[in-house]
């Protein structure tokens, strides 16, 4: 036998000691069971995708940009969508946003990455939600950042414990997730938004937002976001970073995602990517320009609105009336999810994690709300998703859930 062989050569980075596999990640591993109903799942519903729109983009990518679809492109981005990027949050409101303003990143989730890469130093204190995306939690631990958390309400994160904890910890940045939090689903009030620009002013404090569902509104569209709100803050937009994705609007297959950030910070985090995959895929973004060129996507937005309104009206209505007080949660204005604490009424269950072992052996999956807290984790929390499944199959998923909180 080999030295190598004897004993293992591969000594790993010290960072990997700060973060741990996903508990959500090990939970879908029990999700092969026949017939299961999933609530599960953070993803849209794929079938759901303009599919016939794609097709034409793709084919009018190659038709009139083959060369730029096929080869290495810039590491900022095809400059045909950077510039549709731009038009796309002009329409919400960031009319101030030009296409050099931003870079295109492999899904929001490199944007992060390259947030953590280029401002993160060991020890240094960041600001998330509680509760947060998990992937941030683990992509900002890995580069060695302490995490300290700002509770959320259905108005979004307190901005009262927000100004407190800033004075206290002075952190490198601040991550929010203003609209359709993920798991939160919450919906920052357009007060406490203007509050956060000009604290973030006040306090030279770089904010981070991250909206990826931003527009998957049920019906009244959400405040804007704010990075459209910045020009009325001056000095607003030199605090901050703006990470946008086409994964939940059109198709997370196409990897396209961009962040617009001050000057120093976009060209650091631009060199980072280029370390990384030197760019996003130019057969993707040629794809993506083609599509949002088409004007195709206000309709699609419409309907999936429409469908993901209906089913998250389902969940809520079979929430309520199958469950009742054994669970409290506030009716979701948009996203994908349904956020929700296990409250004990009637002698039932209070800890989510031992709850979704039961529901999978009663055939319906969810997500235990712990992970999503970087620090002290409320374990009666759970995340519900409905972008998956049917208005007839919540019910029954329902009605499992049911069975296994009483059984």
């Amino acid at each position: 036998m080999s030295d190598c062989a004897a004993s293992e050569p591969v000594r790993l980075a010290e960072r990997l000691n700060h973060v741990e596999t996903s508990a959500i990640r090990e939970l879908f591993k029990l999700l092969g069971k026949p017939g299961i109903i999933s609530f599960a799942g953070g993803f849209p519903d794929a079938a759901l995708f303009d599919v016939d729109g794609i097709r034409e983009a793709t084919l009018a990518a190659l038709d009139s940009q083959a060369g730029a679809a096929l080869q290495y492109g810039a590491t900022e981005g095809l400059d045909a969508l950077r510039e549709q990027l731009a038009a796309f949050m002009a329409g919400k409101g960031a009319r101030d946003v030009t296409a050099t303003d931003l870079i295109v990143t492999t899904g929001s989730q490199q944007a992060l990455d390259l947030i953590g890469k280029a401002l993160i130093s060991p020890g240094d204190k960041v600001i998330v939600e509680a509760p947060t995306f998990l992937a941030t939690i683990q992509c900002f631990k890995l580069y060695g950042a302490e995490l300290i958390t700002v509770p959320v309400d259905d108005q979004g994160a307190d901005v009262e414990a927000l100004e407190r904890l800033i004075a206290q910890h002075r952190p490198k940045f601040v991550y929010l997730i203003p609209t359709f939090g993920n798991p939160s689903g919450a919906q920052m009030s357009l007060e406490r938004r203007r509050r956060v620009l000009e604290l973030a002013v006040r306090t030279r404090t770089l904010v981070v937002e991250d909206d990826p569902y931003g527009d998957l509104y049920f019906d009244v569209p959400p405040p804007p976001s704010l990075l459209a709100l910045s020009h009325e803050v001056p000095g607003g937009r030199a605090c901050l970073v703006h990470c946008g994705s086409l994964s939940k609007v059109l198709s997370p297959g196409l990897r396209i995602g961009w962040m617009v950030a001050p000057p120093l910070l976009l060209a650091k985090a631009t060199m980072c990517k280029q370390f990384s995959d030197a760019h996003t895929s130019t057969f993707a973004q040629a794809t993506a320009a083609q599509y949002l060129a088409s004007g195709r996507m206000p309709a699609t937005l419409q309907r999936v609105r429409g469908i993901y309104a209906q089913r998250a009206a389902a969940m809520v209505q079979a929430l309520q009336q199958t469950l009742g007080a054994a669970i409290d949660f506030v009716p979701p204005r948009g996203g994908l999810f349904v956020w929700a604490r296990l409250t004990g009424a009637g002698g039932g269950p209070t800890d989510a994690v031992a709850l979704a072992q039961r529901a999978i052996a009663h055939g319906v999956a969810f997500v235990p709300g712990a992970p999503f807290f970087a620090r002290d984790p409320d374990v009666a929390t759970l995340r519900l998703s409905f972008a998956t499944v049917d208005e007839e199959r919540i019910r029954e998923g329902v009605r499992r859930l049911a069975a296994a909180l009483h059984g």
